[in-house]
Parts: C-alpha cells; structure tokens; sequence
C-alpha cells in the first residue's frame, strides 16, 4: 500500500509467538480500522533492515511513526530507529499496559485468540487511538 503525503504509520512487532505479540497485532489492526485507512496504516516492519526501498519510500511520506511492541525488548522501536527514523511514540504493552508475556510455543493447542486477553487488546487499542490522533 502506498502512503498518501500526512498519514500516520504503525510499526508494530507481531513477534515471539507470544500473547503480547498477538495483542500488538490485534489492537494495531483494531486501531487503523477505527481511525480509517485514509488516516493511519500499519508498515512493513520486515522491509527496514533489508531496505526495501518501497517501505522507506512510503515511511518517508509518513506524518509520524508510532511504534508498538509487547515485551521490553522493544524489537519495533529498535529496527525503525535503527533505519533513521524519529518516533513521534513508543508504546510497550508490558510497560504501558502492565501486560505480562507469555510464550505460545508451551501450552496447549488453543487457537492464538484464546491465549489473549480481550481487555488488554482494548487497553491497547486505545493507547493506539490515543498516539494517532495526537497533534
């Protein structure tokens, strides 16, 4: 997808086969759908360390990056800061929300949706909303 000149992009890490992974996913997607495609979208995470020159092209178009990570790691905040990008927000879902992270690879052989929890999808959701709609 191209990025129209003052939209916002979302860099959020879907990773580590983890509740908080799945939340970031989940509440970033819930997020862009509440403020509109016109308004917000979520970038291709993967594209900035292997300089995908479409990603940097649209992320230059950006009005402002947010990025949203589930653990303390901070895996998305770290690769777009590391492409040269200014975040104008950094959420943490353990940080911010107090989610606690749970690793999916042990366990038993629920569907992913059942290892969230609904309430910290919505917690996040908001915190999202929140940081577009910030001037």
């Amino acid at each position: 997808m191209e990025v129209k000149e003052g939209k916002t992009v979302i860099y959020a890490c879907f990773g580590g086969f983890s509740n908080t992974g799945i939340t970031t996913a989940l509440a970033s997607m819930d997020a862009v759908k509440e403020v509109g495609l016109d308004k917000v979208c979520i970038g291709c995470l993967g594209g900035l360390p292997v300089n995908v020159k479409s990603v940097y092209e649209n992320t230059d178009k950006a009005k402002k990056i947010i990025t949203v990570d589930g653990c303390p790691m901070e895996c998305s905040r770290k690769t777009v800061e590391n492409a040269g990008y200014q975040i104008a927000k950094s959420i943490v879902l353990a940080r911010d929300i107090g989610m606690k992270k749970k690793s999916l690879y042990e366990g038993d052989e629920k569907s992913l949706t059942d290892n969230v929890d609904d309430e910290e999808v919505k917690k996040a959701k908001e915190l999202i909303v929140k940081a577009i709609l910030e001037e």
